[in-house]
Order: C-alpha cells, then structure tokens, then sequence
C-alpha cells in the first residue's frame, strides 16, 4: 500500500485525505487515515471582484500549513493539490499558487472544469455498486461550479462543468435573510441557463441514476434524515425521493441563518450559502426528472467525491 494525501481547495472549502492506496486508479481501495474539511470561503467575492481577496487567502494559507504538518506527520509520499473554480476564475491566481507552492512543497494544480468533473466521477464511483453499462450521473455541487458527469463502468460519457455554485448564487443573489421570492426567482433561471448549456453536451435524459456529492448535498440528505448530527455513515449511499429532497430544499431554502444555525448537523462555514445550495439540487432534480420522463424518481448521496477521485489518481 502506498500513503498519499490528496487536497481538494474548492470555493467554500478546503480538505485533505491522507489514505493509503494501492495505486491502482478509480476502482481502487483506499483506507483513510485522516479527512478533515476547513470553510475558508477561498471564493469570497471572487463572482463581483474576479481577484481573491487577501483576507480569503489568508484563510486558505493558514489551512494549507495545517494540512503540510499533518502530511509531514503521517509520512505520506505523494502529495497532489487540485484547486478549482474560484482560483480558475481569479485573475491574482499566481499569489495563490506562489503562496501554496512555498508552504506544501509541490506545484499546486488549477484543474479545468472537465479534469474536476472526471476527478469527482471516479471517486464517487470507487465506492458504489456498479451499474455496469447502465449511464450513472454524478452531480458535484460546489461553492463556485457545478459538475455534470455521465458514465458508466467503462468510465466517462460526458461530462461539463457551469458556474452555478452556493457562495456564487448566494452572492450574486440571496442577499435577503430569508431570499425574497424574486431572488429565488432569479437564482432558479441561473440555473435553469446552467442545466440548458450542460444539456447541449451531456445526454443527461441517458441517466438511469442520480448520485449527488459535496457538502450541499449530504447536508440536504443530514436534514431530510432529521439527523440528530452530522454522521457521514448515515449520509452515505442513502437513497431518497424527489419528493422527500425537495421538501428538505425548500426548508432549508425558506429558512433564517439564525434557525439554520441552530440544525445539529449544520456546519458552521454553510450557514449562509446553504439555501442556495438547496435551490440548485431541487432544481437540477426537477429538471433531470422532466428529461428523464419518469426514470429519474431520486437521487443517491455520496460521501466519496472528487478528494477520493484526487487520492486515487496520485502513483
């Protein structure tokens, strides 16, 4: 077995896994030695500014040299960090790469849109039953950007990313503490633009199932399951209705920070973005179930996502 440690630095949040693995690629096992998760909102303000903004990189940095001394600790050998939309988006990316660099000591990596949407298919994939030839979406809804990615045990059919995330929306449009019906109005017809370019080049009405990832989704799932607090071996694979998501969305969505503040399994860092990340799951869901005429009845969670797609890709 070999250890590695993988860091996903996405617009909300930045994680690390440090696992050991075979090696092997998707499909692989891996056996997790350490998984920790920091909000540092890396993306604040980049959708109005299109530059990081210092107090944003100060957060990630002072993460990263946690995360460094956690990797030096634990002996792990491969060492890949994979940042993704707010440092795709940002002009001053080169601060942030220079300051990464300098306290990891590897080159950190600025995927595109489709390198992340593989990244989070193979790792979602890795630890759910195979459907074999049956086309499987995997829906990775971040801070920044929305992943698209159809496959199958062949792998990837297709797949797109969009800028349609919950720090983006929230700051483009849930302003209001509840949002207003015309900012939900608008946040939706974001959406709906987003699921129309997807469309043009992933057959999304192929799907027979729907997996959703990332901290959008399983904390829907925590709300929907009514979970006395954030447990991951809930979270994980739990299968649910269209109906029973929505429901959760919309609560989710109509509520206060302060009434969201108060959930057990609400983490702090997604107080104020999760109503918006609620709006995009009910919506891509509504219109997936439309697309598919009827075989969309519900959507699967994941814990497993892009990190472990990350960990596996590292020989």
């Amino acid at each position: 077995m070999n250890r590695v440690a993988a860091i996903d630095c996405g617009t909300n949040s930045i994680r690390l896994l440090i696992a050991d693995s075979n090696g092997a690629g998707a499909g692989s096992p891996l056996r997790d030695v350490v998984r920790e998760m920091r909000v540092v909102r890396l993306g604040q303000g980049v959708d109005a500014t299109g530059e990081l903004a210092p107090e944003a990189l100060e957060r990630t940095f002072a993460a990263t040299a946690d995360y460094a001394e956690l990797i030096r600790h634990h002996g792990a050998g491969g060492v890949r960090f994979v940042a993704t939309s707010a440092s795709r988006d940002a002009r001053n990316r080169d601060v942030f790469v220079d300051g990464i660099r300098d306290l990891l000591g590897v080159e950190p990596e600025v995927i595109s849109g489709d390198e992340e949407a593989a990244l989070s298919f193979a790792g979602a994939s890795s630890v759910l039953p195979s459907r074999g030839k049956d086309p499987v979406l995997v829906v990775d809804l971040g801070g920044g950007s929305t992943e698209f990615v159809l496959g199958d045990s062949d792998g990837v059919i297709a797949a797109k990313s969009v800028d349609i995330g919950c720090v983006r929306l929230t700051e483009r449009h849930l302003r209001n503490d509840p949002p207003t019906p015309e900012q939900i109005a608008a946040a939706e017809a974001d959406v709906d633009a987003a699921i129309d370019l997807v469309a043009r080049t992933v057959p999304l009405g192929r799907a027979t199932a729907v997996v959703g990832v990332a901290g959008s989704v399983t904390t829907i799932t925590a709300h929907a399951l009514g979970l006395g607090e954030y447990d991951p071996a809930l979270i994980h694979g739990a299968s649910l209705d269209l109906e029973t998501i929505s429901d959760a969305a919309t609560s989710l969505l109509e509520m206060s920070r302060e009434e969201r503040a108060r959930l057990p399994y609400m983490h702090p860092g997604r107080v104020d973005v999760i109503g918006a990340g609620a709006l995009v799951w009910r919506r891509i869901l509504q219109r997936l179930a439309e697309l598919g005429e009827g075989s969309i009845t519900g959507a699967i969670s994941s814990e497993h996502d892009i990190l472990d797609g990350i960990a596996l890709s590292i020989r």
